[in-house]
C-alpha cells in the first residue's frame, strides 16, 4: 500500500516553484505565477504560461504572484495553485500525499500555520514543514549533522536566507525581504529615472540575467531594452551596459552583505573559526549574480563559493528531508503541527 501515497517536498518559493517527488526527484519546476478572469473567478493559466501573460493582459484577465516575500499573500490562490501543481506532479493518487514544504527562517507562527493549511486544503494528508537554510544546506551536500559550523546565503525570489548551521539546527539566522524581485526593481528605478524610461517586469528581469553584477565584469557588457518613453509615450530603445547594473543594483547588493556581516557578528567563535576554514556556501537563484560571491568574499575575508546546482538546492534538501518525516513529526512542537484531514 505503501506505494500508492506519495511523500513530496515543495519549494514554495516567491518566484518559482519546485516540486520534488521521493524516488523521482524534481519533476516540476514552474514560476509562481496565476493567470486569472476577474468575472469569472476561473483559472486561467499557471506558471509559465502565466508568467508570459505579465503585462499583457486586458481589463478583465489578472497575472499575480500569490506569494510575497517568501509567505503567502492570497491564501485562496495559493491553495488553488498548490493544488494544481500537486495533481499536475503525481496524476490521480488513491492515497493523499505527504508534503513538507520550506519557509523562510524569519517566519511567523501565522504564516507558517498559513502554510500548512493551504497544503492540507490543496490535498496533502500532512504537512510538514522545513527552514529553507536547513533545506539548501541538505540539498548542496552539506553533513548538518556533524559539530561543525557551516554558512549558508539561500537569495531566493523574496527573501534572503542567512544562517549558521550546527548539529542539524540553525544556530544564527536573519531572514530579510531584499532578494531577486527587489533586484528588478531597483533596475526598474534606476531605468526609468536615467532613461526617462518604463520597462516592464520580464525586461528588467532579463537585464538582471544578462548584464546584472554586483561585481564589475572583466569586459564591459551590453543589452539593447525596450520600454515606453515616459515624455513622449512611445516605444523606445536603449542599450543598457553592466556599468548601468552595478549601479542600479548597489542598494539591493548592499542590503545582502550587512546581512552576511551581521550573522557574523553574532556567531559564536568556535563557530566562526568553522565558517572562516570551510568558508561561506550561496544558494538560489540570486545567488546567480555574477560577481555576489566575489563581492562577499572581499567585505568578509571568507572564501565564499555558489552551490553547484543552486537553482534547485532548496528543492533537493527538501526531498532529501522527506527520508526523516518522522523525525520531523517529532521534533514540531504543538504551534506548528499540522492536523489529520
Amino acid at each position: 500500500m505503501a506505494a500508492l501515497r506519495a511523500d513530496v517536498g515543495i519549494d514554495l518559493g516567491t518566484a518559482s516553484i519546485l516540486v520534488y517527488v521521493k524516488g523521482k526527484g524534481i519533476v516540476l519546476k514552474e514560476p509562481s505565477v496565476v493567470a486569472i478572469d476577474n468575472n469569472t473567478n476561473k483559472f486561467l493559466a499557471v506558471g509559465e504560461e502565466a508568467r508570459r501573460m505579465l503585462g499583457r493582459t486586458p481589463g478583465n484577465i489578472i497575472a499575480i504572484r500569490p506569494l510575497k516575500d517568501g509567505v503567502i499573500s492570497d491564501y485562496n490562490i495559493t491553495e488553488r495553485m498548490l493544488k494544481y501543481f500537486i495533481q499536475k506532479s503525481l496524476g490521480k493518487m488513491l492515497l493523499k500525499p505527504r508534503l513538507i514544504v520550506c519557509v523562510p527562517s524569519g517566519v511567523t507562527e501565522v504564516e507558517k500555520r498559513a502554510v500548512i493549511e493551504a497544503s492540507n486544503e490543496a490535498g496533502a494528508i500532512k504537512t510538514y514543514l522545513i527552514e529553507e537554510p536547513i533545506a539548501a544546506a541538505i540539498g548542496a551536500g552539506l553533513d548538518i549533522t556533524e559539530p561543525n559550523g557551516n554558512m549558508i546565503v539561500d537569495i531566493g525570489g523574496g527573501t534572503t536566507d542567512v544562517a549558521v548551521i550546527s548539529l542539524g539546527g540553525i544556530v544564527v539566522s536573519k531572514s530579510i525581504k531584499i532578494a531577486g524581485d527587489d533586484c528588478d526593481d531597483a533596475i526598474t528605478r534606476y531605468i526609468r529615472k536615467k532613461y526617462n524610461m518604463m520597462i516592464g517586469e520580464r525586461s528588467a528581469e532579463e537585464l538582471k540575467v544578462n548584464v546584472g553584477c554586483a561585481y564589475p565584469f572583466e569586459e564591459e557588457r551590453y543589452m539593447n531594452v525596450k520600454g515606453r518613453n515616459l515624455l513622449t509615450g512611445l516605444p523606445l530603445n536603449v542599450e543598457v551596459s553592466s556599468t548601468d547594473m552595478l549601479e542600479a543594483l548597489k542598494e539591493p547588493v548592499q542590503e545582502i552583505v550587512e546581512a552576511v556581516h551581521e550573522v557574523l557578528e553574532k556567531t559564536p567563535p568556535e563557530l566562526a573559526a568553522d565558517i572562516s576554514n570551510r568558508g561561506i556556501l550561496m544558494t538560489g537563484g540570486g545567488s546567480l549574480l555574477y560577481g555576489l560571491d566575489k563581492l562577499i568574499e572581499e567585505t568578509t575575508g571568507i572564501k565564499t563559493k555558489v552551490a553547484e546546482n543552486a537553482v534547485e538546492c532548496v528543492a533537493i534538501g527538501t526531498g532529501k528531508s522527506l527520508d526523516w518525516v518522522e523525525v520531523l513529526e517529532k521534533s514540531m512542537d504543538d504551534g506548528q503541527k499540522s492536523r489529520y484531514r
